[in-house]
């Protein structure tokens, strides 16, 4: 089992010809509503992949909640972890050009009323866990204490830093894996314009984890220990929208990990995780299935079998 700590939240979706520069008011767009969070895209893509998984994450009591709840019985989610804590289910506005290029703006609402007191009852499973997923849409120091509960209990670690936050030497010794997109770990740096060999290189030296950072239509550098390696991208025929790609990565990334990949490896699988997501509208329908990133993986004349990929 897998176990996951991000959030949930509402996504507003406006499609449009291009983005709005400030102050203008592009009038072609198309809305869509739908169910978003990075923990709760990723428990759901985890669970698609075969695994068993529990979510911890923070709704209101409200119609959206209400929806999260069905949505995830639906997906083969475990929620009994899941809290309401106070104030409304998250929200976000994501606005998706032409493109497929996204903008997201968030109100947290419940996510923001956590503590790390609530994440004590998703202890056991954090315990029972072959691996526990962070994202830090939920406060940095629940965040934390649930990294600190998995390393209590002896259960490794990854965390999607996004968006990302500043941590301690000693939050960071927390951690096994951290997979940054190249803005993420720009930030993390405080440094710009290294090459993204460098930037992984330079982070899994400042945090001491393993590092797998994504470079978006350019694939993928991981770093694990003292080797680097690059993944090529995986080809689509078209970017339809990359708003759940970063999801799908964490998740599949996890999968790979527990499945007994290679570092390498599962940062293929999940790269053929990624690039499926983008060639599909809305989050939840863009998230693979197994069969979806084999069969990416085998037109990319890759050889994957059982659910192991080979970069």
């Amino acid at each position: 089992m897998i176990a996951v700590v991000g959030g949930y939240g509402v996504g507003l979706t406006m499609r449009v010809r291009r983005a709005p520069a400030p102050g203008e008011t592009v009038a072609d767009g198309i809305l869509s509503i739908g169910p978003g969070g990075k923990g709760s895209n990723q428990a759901i893509a985890i669970s698609r992949l075969g695994h068993a998984v529990a979510l911890f994450t923070a709704i209101g009591a409200d119609a959206a909640g209400r929806d999260a709840i069905a949505l995830w019985e639906a997906e083969g989610v475990d929620a009994t972890g899941v809290v309401t804590p106070g104030g409304p289910t998250m929200t976000g506005f994501i606005t998706v050009d032409a493109a497929g290029e996204n903008r997201i703006s968030i109100a947290p609402g419940a996510l923001a009323a956590l503590s790390p007191d609530d994440v004590e009852s998703f202890r056991e499973r954090i315990r029972e866990a072959e691996l526990l997923v962070v994202s830090l849409e939920v406060p940095v120091p629940v965040a934390v204490r649930a990294l600190g509960i998995a390393r209590e209990e002896g259960t490794p670690t990854l965390l999607n830093p996004a968006p990302a936050a500043d941590l301690s030497a000693a939050d960071w010794a927390l951690v096994d894996t951290v997979t940054p997109n190249s803005i993420e770990a720009a930030m993390l740096l405080g440094s710009t314009g290294l090459s993204p060999a460098v930037a992984a290189e330079a982070l899994a030296s400042a945090t001491g984890c393993a590092v797998v950072m994504t470079l978006g239509t350019e694939g993928v550098i991981v770093r694990d220990g003292s080797e680097s390696h690059a993944v090529a991208p995986v080809p689509v025929p078209a970017v339809v929208d990359t708003t759940g790609a970063g999801d799908a990565f964490t998740a599949a990334l996890a999968v790979g990990i527990v499945e007994g990949m290679t570092l390498h490896e599962a940062a293929r699988f999940a790269a053929a995780a990624g690039a499926h997501a983008v060639t599909i509208e809305d989050v939840v329908p863009s998230l693979p299935t197994r069969d979806g990133i084999l069969s990416l993986l085998d037109s990319a004349g890759s050889s994957a079998q059982g659910g192991r990929s080979h970069g």
